[in-house]
């Protein structure tokens, strides 16, 4: 079976390549990887070179896929490895390009490997083997679902890495009020003060759809998000082309919701829903309004996943504040397949020492819940 790789996910069809996903992740569809690419995102002067590769049939079928990229660094990706591009250029080892599978600048959880399993493990073999004739270091599969560990365990020479982010749980809520009562006194009174404080600025909040909002809509909310970037004196990472081009593609996905003041929009939150989730992805605000970060990114978001009966909220990587506000630890895994053997030897040992720390953690995290007590 050959095994293909292509430097535009537009020469396979849409409909190709999303009956191949095993569940409603909006990440890996067609439509979202495709508009990173079309609207310049990835490409040339980015690092990033689509790389995506097919398994296919002797009649050409597609029968598995992985999206992935050429990277020339490790910017965009949320599993930090820069520390083992510095040693591999100490040591003199080339560590770029290396090969990722992965959604750019997405942290998100969910399968990267597509198609039915027997075929997706074939696919995943010959990647490996075509890694040293490519001139690659090895490939790195981020984000994966805990169920997609069985294609890496006991195969070769992967390692896996564990990190921790913070998701908030649908425990059946009727409405905002419902999860309130869920937390102990001292934090529900803490969740209403600061709701309280972005009401008494006058700020307002209106959710909107893809399809909804018009091109000066989306400007504001572009510059939004780059302001993020701009303050910390970074490039952002998607253009303002992304978002239009999403809203064409995928419009009934996309959630917006905007914070006015009287009639002046200060801030935005974008999102993204399909099954069971709701991921929170980008924010900005082009004002210095105390608190207003928590009411527009998580409890508009909690708020709006209850009204729309999702059971989880993905509110992006990092952020230890979220822990206080209701978001539960959760480990995220990666796997890495490095061909020089001395510094696939050095990360596993770093690895394994990493390893307790990130379970330690996550479950220490867990002191710092609000919710009630059984029995208070």
């Amino acid at each position: 079976m050959p095994l293909l790789t292509l430097s535009r996910i537009a020469d396979v069809a849409p409909t190709v390549w999303d009956d191949l996903l095993p569940e409603p992740q909006p990440f890996v569809r067609h439509a979202f990887l495709s508009t990173l690419e079309d609207s310049g995102c990835i490409g040339d002067g980015t690092g990033w070179r689509a790389s995506h590769r097919l398994l296919c049939d002797g009649d050409g079928a597609v029968l598995a896929a992985m999206p992935a990229y050429l990277k020339q660094h490790s910017f965009g990706e949320y599993v930090f490895d820069m520390g083992w591009a510095d040693a591999c250029q100490r040591a003199g080892i080339a560590y770029y390009p290396k090969l990722l599978g992965a959604v750019p600048f997405s942290p998100v959880t969910g399968p990267r490997l597509l198609g039915d399993s027997r075929h997706a493990r074939v696919l995943l073999d010959d990647i490996v083997q075509s890694l040293s004739g490519e001139g690659l270091s090895g490939l790195h599969v981020n984000f994966l679902r805990s169920e997609d560990d069985v294609f890496f365990e006991g195969h070769g020479d992967w390692l896996p890495r564990l990190d921790c982010q913070y998701h908030w749980r649908n425990r059946g809520y009727r409405d905002f009020q419902d999860f309130l009562d869920a937390l102990s006194s001292r934090k529900r009174k803490q969740l209403r003060k600061e709701r309280d404080q972005v009401a008494g600025h006058g700020i307002e909040f209106d959710w909107q759809f893809g399809h909804e909002l018009s091109e000066a809509a989306w400007d504001f909310v572009y510059a939004c998000y780059a302001s993020t970037y701009y303050v910390r004196r970074r490039s952002p990472y998607l253009t303002r082309d992304f978002f239009s081009l999403l809203a064409e593609r995928m419009p009934e996905m996309i959630r917006v919701v905007i914070a006015r003041q009287g009639d002046r929009p200060v801030a935005m939150a974008f999102s993204l829903v399909a099954g069971d989730s709701f991921y929170g992805r980008y924010w900005g605000c082009l004002g210095d309004f105390d608190r207003l970060h928590f009411e527009t990114c998580f409890y508009q978001g909690i708020e709006r996943a209850i009204a729309e009966g999702k059971q989880r909220f993905d509110a992006g990587a990092q952020g230890e504040h979220k822990l206080i506000r209701g978001f539960e630890p959760v480990i995220t895994r990666s796997w890495h397949y490095l061909l020089h053997p001395g510094l696939r030897s050095a990360v596993a040992d770093f690895l394994a020492e990493e390893r307790p720390g990130v379970l330690a953690y996550a479950e220490g995290a867990r002191a710092l819940l609000p919710y009630r007590q059984e029995g208070t």
